[in-house]
């Protein structure tokens, strides 16, 4: 009888909260909807932005794996360097790294609304993308907070999150990888197989500065144990230096 009423009393806290939950997060959708159509701009990105907050795990860096090939090879919202800058914003800025995705739904809008300006057009979509992004954390929290203490006594869940982080450390190291080659060259070609895609450098694009750069940053960190804060205001100097002086 007891292990009954918990069962309703669970029922009942999760149906309260998707009924808090769901209107928050699909009403500016359907209110974009009805504004601008189902083919717009703004209802593609917040369409996108809410899977994305759906089916990705494993926290900011996972996630920009499935933002960068979507946005970048998808949909051409920007390009390959435009979203090394995003990158770049979010990790030297305040706040948590996912807000890179205001910055991708402001460039894609900003170049591709007609209806407004440019500038209302990007700060349109940076709300909006912002919202579908973190509307759904609040709800999976809520959702799911009380009972996480009887989820780490589960045997076969904390397994199934062992795979899941195993996964994920893998995805990291495409973010990686992906970001690396399209910082080191300005020119990449893709080859799809069946499941696989193989970036491919052209070599002569090697932007020799930024692989030094990277290479100093490197020794640094890991053969002198410097601090990250010196590498990274150093590693920023030498950028500045080098387009402030030398390219001039």
């Amino acid at each position: 009888m007891t292990e009954i009423c918990v069962l309703d009393l669970i029922i009942w806290h999760c149906l309260w909260q998707l009924a808090i939950w769901l209107p928050l997060w699909f009403a500016p959708l359907a209110l974009l909807v009805y504004v601008f159509g189902t083919e717009h701009l703004f209802v593609t990105q917040g369409v996108f932005f809410s899977k994305m907050a759906v089916v990705t795990f494993g926290g900011a860096y996972a996630v920009l794996v499935y933002v960068a090939q979507r946005a970048v090879e998808d949909y051409g919202w920007l390009a390959p360097g435009e979203m090394l800058d995003g990158l770049g914003m979010a990790e030297t800025t305040p706040g948590p790294l996912i807000q890179v995705v205001q910055f991708v739904g402001f460039m894609g809008a900003f170049r591709l609304v007609d209806e407004l300006s440019p500038l209302a057009a990007g700060l349109l979509a940076s709300v909006v993308v912002t919202w579908v992004t973190f509307v759904p954390c609040f709800l999976w929290i809520f959702l799911g907070a009380p009972y996480i203490e009887r989820f780490n006594r589960n045997l076969s869940l904390k397994t199934a999150l062992t795979a899941v982080t195993a996964a994920v450390v893998g995805v990291i190291l495409n973010l990686a990888v992906w970001f690396s080659f399209n910082t080191l060259f300005g020119h990449l070609t893709v080859q799809t197989f069946p499941g696989i895609r193989i970036l491919i450098p052209t070599l002569n694009t090697l932007d020799l500065p930024a692989l030094i750069i990277a290479a100093a940053a490197f020794f640094v960190l890991f053969r002198t144990k410097v601090g990250l804060i010196p590498t990274l205001a150093v590693s920023a100097a030498g950028g500045i230096l080098y387009q402030l002086i030398l390219r001039t």
